[in-house]
């Protein structure tokens, strides 16, 4: 609910404080923001462009596929990492998810920590957020840019998540605080690998973590990192929906695909690999 994290909102224009004015979000610039009546916000500055935002088929495929629960041993592998990072913390400040899609990770997070605990859901898509409103009773959720100045106040996030999404180092170091830490998911060399040469996928950097770790190493320091690997068995139209609601959407033709889908098994066994590796705002700084 965005009562629950207007605290720690910040207006995307001039940077001050927001509060919750029936359903509105202000600043004390004068600055202002309706509430949808599906609860979100839009905290984009006027010029922002949302064309790489995920459309409305490719979040009804991933609202479909994650409830599935296909992807629960990460969403459990967060869970877990999250309540590790946070025993013990001070009381105060939100989980922050930095690309949120539906909410589902957060909602697995914030299942596992104290009730005083809220989650603000972060994303690009108004469809993608709509969803994240609904997706647990302590989600505030707002549309925003990660790579603009994020609509969150400086040190509010306790912790931050980024699951399969941007990461703008210098935003997340500023909205976390001191002994904070950001979990990043992301996924590795064979991820999908039994798909992405038969259906033309776009193929994930052998090199990606090592990239990931110097795109944040000069504003957060490197924790621990597990790697996940499971196995998927998808039927054809589990299959469709996991292409659909990634980036290869934008770059798949629905009739070819449906064709090459037809002369794959059915059910097909597809390899999950992802990384969790978690970084942390050092306290003294």
């Amino acid at each position: 609910m965005l009562q629950d994290i207007a605290e720690h909102l910040a207006c995307p224009h001039c940077g001050d404080g927001l509060r919750l004015d029936g359903r509105t979000l202000r600043c004390a610039a004068g600055h202002s923001f309706d509430v949808a009546r599906q609860g979100y916000a839009s905290l984009l500055p006027g010029d922002a462009h949302t064309g790489t935002g995920d459309t409305p088929a490719m979040v009804a495929a991933r609202d479909a596929f994650l409830a599935a629960g296909h992807y629960a041993p990460l969403a459990d592998a967060l869970a877990e990492a999250a309540a590790d990072a946070l025993a013990g913390a001070p009381a105060g400040g939100c989980v922050a998810d930095l690309g949120a899609g539906t909410g589902h990770y957060l909602a697995a997070v914030l299942d596992r920590l104290p009730q005083d605990r809220p989650g603000a859901a972060l994303d690009l898509s108004k469809h993608a957020v709509r969803r994240a409103a609904r997706a647990h009773p302590r989600i505030g959720a707002v549309v925003c840019d990660a790579w603009r100045p994020l609509p969150l106040r400086d040190a509010s996030a306790a912790l931050v998540l980024n699951v399969f999404a941007p990461r703008n180092g210098p935003e997340i170091r500023r909205v976390l605080r001191p002994g904070g830490t950001l979990l990043v998911a992301s996924p590795g060399a064979e991820h999908l690998r039994e798909l992405v040469a038969p259906l033309g996928l776009i193929s994930v950097d052998g090199d990606k973590d090592r990239r990931i770790a110097e795109k944040l190493g000069p504003h957060l320091t490197a924790g621990g990192r597990r790697g996940l690997r499971w196995t998927l068995s998808l039927s054809r139209a589990e299959a469709e929906a996991l292409v659909a609601m990634g980036p290869s959407a934008r770059h798949t033709d629905p009739e070819r695909l449906a064709v090459l889908l037809a002369g794959m098994p059915d059910p097909v066994e597809v390899t999950a690999s992802v990384t969790v590796a978690a970084y942390h705002r050092d306290p003294e700084r």
